[in-house]
């Protein structure tokens, strides 16, 4: 739709013309400021390296999804800080600069326009240090993946059904832009779309859109055993109770669908 392109067109162009601040030195899942942190809290700088080190080297989630998670939540989050770094590991992780721009796109669909575009100063940084350039991002307009027809007939009427009367404006542009467009753009894979939705999703707190979407990545792919390691993946940076908040809702997708 034109609305979507556009936007993409301006994440894209964004992307390269927007200054970003400066960013502590340091990489990887335990990069940070090691003598402020000590200085003010050295249990922290001890729980950091002792455990959160170790949470990525945990086999239930691979590098690579652990760091489309982690930019999720923290972009979902507006959580700046550490937001260089993990682009960085991201980048070393396998993640690609296409996908990170798609990334930052439908987040400002799932998590804010605003924190999105919080995103793009500091992804752009990260770029330049890399020398990544306009030809390694996603095209505007793509060639769009091909929709399910019959599913997202399903979940058109659905919607429509439960709401149409009450926000038909909201309706239609949920599946004009979202479903039949946002969605269908190829340089992030269906499964990946969904992981992203699933942690903006638990890192912001909306688990009452959790059901749909965390039946719809376990239907692209993702395993149980991979999406229980996702909540105790985000806890880490998202909180305990924000995590726990998730557990009830997860278990009763778990439980209600075919066993793996």
């Amino acid at each position: 739709m034109k609305n979507l392109k556009v936007l993409a067109a301006l994440s894209v162009t964004t992307l390269l013309l927007v200054g970003a601040p400066t960013a502590i030195a340091g990489r990887g899942a335990c990069a940070f400021n090691t003598n402020e942190v000590s200085q003010v809290a050295p249990a922290f700088m001890h729980y950091s390296h002792d455990v959160l080190c170790k949470l990525w080297e945990r086999p239930e989630l691979s590098p690579r999804d652990r760091s489309i998670v982690t930019l999720a939540a923290l972009i979902s989050r507006d959580q700046t800080t550490e937001l260089p770094y993990y682009v960085d590991q991201a980048l070393d992780n396998g993640v690609k600069p296409r996908e990170i721009s798609e990334i930052i796109t439908h987040l400002a669909f799932y998590a804010s326009r605003a924190n999105a575009l919080s995103a793009v100063p500091i992804v752009r940084q990260v770029f330049a240090e890399r020398k990544i350039g306009t030809d390694q991002l996603p095209a505007a307009e793509p060639k769009l993946l091909a929709l399910d027809e019959a599913t997202e007939a399903k979940r058109a009427q659905l919607v429509s059904q439960s709401f149409g009367s009450t926000a038909p404006g909201l309706v239609q542009y949920t599946t004009d832009v979202l479903f039949r467009d946002l969605w269908l753009r190829p340089d992030l894979a269906p499964r990946d779309r969904s992981l992203v939705t699933v942690s903006a999703l638990i890192a912001s707190g909306y688990v009452a859109q959790l059901p749909y979407h965390l039946n719809k990545a376990m239907d692209g792919g993702l395993t149980q055993t991979q999406a229980g390691e996702v909540i105790t993946h985000l806890a880490f940076y998202i909180g305990w109770p924000n995590a726990f908040s998730a557990l009830p809702v997860a278990k009763d997708v778990f439980e209600k669908r075919p066993k793996q």
